[in-house]
């Protein structure tokens, strides 16, 4: 895949962005962290080039004069809600964050539990929280919220919360997932902060949509696909035009919420600043990410593949009850808008050839017929299929890596009587499949290295399969599935279920 994105530049563009928006304010600059800040994948397929974890990159170099706020909201914690980068609920990934910032050197300086109206689950996860040696603080639902700024803006709103102590100018307000609480946090701190007569201020870092990019271009159109079950949209930010006469792009709720915003801070702390510094919606962020875009074309075509792969995703969504139709709706538009069909994948195309191809000989294991492709960074289509021995998507990593450690395909990394004497250990047990999954091929490889330098050569490139996509024609298992997001591989299927236990 080429290189359409340059990290070095991007952090250097917005580590000087940050620091000058800092320098505007005397007292504390609270940065609310849209989007993710860890494991950014979504990122990563469309800005090829961007290191996932290019955020955490930004923040240690920041740190100095840095530290954390986390929100997660107590209704959420209620609800059991999911995490989707992690497919963790929101207080297992709030420790897991916590934990990654704190090995990171990032100095965190509270957890605030937002909306708490005396739920048990809060209550509960607060004491972990502080038995793990993290300060806790608790925001109130507040009546009315966020349009009766008479009350919001008053010692029964604002004024009621927990005030959260920090001790460097730069605060990073990030969280859980949307809804955590991020932008009411940020407005409550400065309105405490106000009260206390410092000078504070607050600036927004969302990666998309990239606001100096077209509507339509397909990396803001990609972003349009990843909260499509959201139901946000791009637009052109029309305050932005009125107050500079430029075109710039944001989205619909930060339209929608930019005049509560503006007026809110404008109670806080006088129409004079703010009104000066915050026009737009696009004023209020410090996103850089246009500006490190070193290859239009590459973006555009990566950003293509970002849109199909979603469309897959919320397919499944869709059959398991996630999602409604409308979601399914919005896609196809954005599909059509950038002209794309799911056979742009060539992984999907290659997958269901493999499966016809292998129907028309009868099928592997039982008759079933599955068809498994990965396309390498070079381009190189692999495919791989279902047999007595493998399923497909374990046939295909072992293929894949053979290909890259540019071993001859007549060398057996494993020994088919390895595999029998794996498979009749799993029938012994009882599994209805006897034929090795992916994660079992991987154990098998593992231990045929310690005598066999060819499998010792090939699990080196393993890491090589990183952002590669791989389609299958059926729904892989549930340890396939695991294994592929360990190996950071980015999934495709067209859902068929073979067999109970794929379910």
């Amino acid at each position: 895949m080429s290189e359409g994105f340059s990290t070095s530049k991007y952090l250097k563009l917005q580590k000087n962005a940050i620091e000058e928006r800092l320098s505007k304010f005397s007292g504390r600059l609270y940065l609310e962290f849209g989007g993710k800040l860890l494991d950014d994948f979504h990122a990563s397929r469309v800005l090829p080039g961007y290191e996932p974890n290019a955020k955490l990159t930004l923040l240690k170099s920041l740190k100095k004069n840095m530290e954390v706020i986390y929100c997660v909201s107590a209704k959420q914690l209620v609800e059991g809600k999911i995490n989707g980068n992690w497919n963790l609920r929101y207080d297992i990934a709030t420790i897991k964050a916590l934990d990654i910032l704190k090995q990171n050197g990032l100095h965190i300086c509270g957890v605030v539990i937002n909306r708490f109206d005396g739920e048990t689950e809060a209550i509960r996860f607060e004491k972990r929280l502080e038995r793990m040696g993290f300060k806790v603080y608790k925001r109130h639902e507040i009546k009315g919220y966020p349009s009766c700024l008479k009350l919001v803006l008053s010692d029964k709103g604002y004024g009621a919360d927990d005030y959260i102590k920090t001790n460097k100018d730069l605060v990073v307000v990030w969280g859980a997932g949307p809804g955590s609480g991020k932008l009411s946090t940020c407005l409550g701190q400065v309105y405490l902060d106000a009260k206390k007569g410092i000078d504070s201020g607050y600036a927004k870092f969302e990666t998309f949509p990239i606001w100096n990019l077209p509507v339509s271009h397909p990396v803001n159109l990609a972003y349009e696909g990843s909260t499509a079950d959201l139901g946000d949209f791009n637009l052109v930010d029309k305050f932005h035009g009125e107050a500079y006469g430029k075109k710039a792009v944001n989205y619909n709720r930060d339209m929608e919420a930019f005049p509560l915003i503006k007026t809110t801070f404008e109670k806080i702390v006088g129409k004079k600043n703010y009104a000066r510094n915050y026009q737009s919606p696009t004023d209020m962020g410090v996103n850089c990410a246009g500006f490190a875009i070193v290859d239009d074309e590459a973006v555009r075509n990566a950003s293509k593949k970002g849109i199909v792969l979603h469309w897959f995703r919320y397919k499944e969504e869709y059959k398991k009850g996630l999602v409604d139709k409308v979601v399914l709706d919005r896609m196809e538009k954005i599909m059509k808008r950038v002209k794309v069909k799911e056979e742009d994948l060539v992984t999907v195309s290659e997958a269901r050839r493999v499966r016809k191809e292998l129907a028309n000989e009868g099928g592997g294991e039982g008759g079933i017929c599955c068809g498994t492709a990965i396309e390498l960074a070079d381009g190189q289509l692999i495919y791989g299929k279902n047999s007595k021995l493998l399923h497909a998507e374990a046939a295909v990593i072992l293929n894949a890596i053979k290909v890259l450690a540019k071993i001859p395909d007549e060398y057996k990394l494993v020994s088919k009587s390895v595999i029998k004497q794996i498979g009749v250990l799993k029938e012994r047990i009882g599994d209805q499949s006897t034929s090795l999954e992916a994660n079992e091929a991987l154990l098998a490889l593992a231990v045929s290295a310690r005598d066999n330098p060819l499998a010792s050569k090939a699990i080196r490139y393993l890491d090589d399969l990183t952002n590669c996509y791989i389609h299958t024609s059926h729904r892989p298992s549930v340890a396939d599935e695991k294994l592929l997001r360990k190996l950071g591989m980015w999934l495709t299927t067209d859902g068929i279920v073979e067999k109970v236990n794929f379910i």
